[in-house]
């Protein structure tokens, strides 16, 4: 596990391998008792078009702890992030791991992980409150609140076509 990042980094780096494009992280739980979690890479050779898995076991009972590959890929960026606030891994050497898609005071846990009660461990009604309470404000960047009220801009028959999942270019 200690060496997974030297391994990407080869992965990407040699002449032979050429897998220059990270095309996802996510983590995998099995239900069977005992059986490690799993972080998967998904690489993809551009050059070369192939595609190849990287996995990496870890225990449950120790800390789920895998090296950053931020440095190496940009775009590792938002998926460590989607794996830490899910599946409760740590990247470390990652520059801003927080929160991605639960809010930042998000007190139930990982949400993808098999201990995770299926209606969540609060109440709908304490589910509710602690999400109003959350002031998304305080934990993202201007920037990023002006993309999301950017959609309000759009013009009514951009939304529709979006609301009703048309493809194709809205512009």
């Amino acid at each position: 596990m200690e060496r997974v990042h030297e391994v990407l980094a080869f992965l990407r780096d040699d002449p032979e391998q050429q897998f220059n494009y990270l095309t996802d992280i996510t983590a995998v739980e099995y239900r069977d008792a005992g059986r490690p979690l799993e972080v998967v890479w998904q690489l993809r050779s551009l050059g070369r078009k192939a595609d190849l898995r990287l996995k990496v076991e870890l225990p449950q009972a120790g800390a789920l702890v895998v090296p950053s590959v931020f440095d190496l890929w940009k775009g590792a960026d938002w998926l460590e992030r989607e794996v830490y606030d899910l599946f409760g891994v740590t990247f470390t050497g990652h520059p801003d791991l927080r929160r991605l898609l639960m809010w930042e005071t998000y007190a139930e846990g990982h949400p993808l992980r098999k201990d995770f009660p299926l209606r969540g461990h609060f109440s709908r009604a304490e589910q509710t409150r602690q999400a109003l309470a959350a002031n998304p404000e305080a934990h993202y960047s201007l920037e990023e609140l002006s993309i999301a009220a950017a959609y309000d801009e759009l013009p009514a028959d951009m939304k529709d076509r979006l609301a009703h999942g048309e493809r194709g270019s809205v512009i």
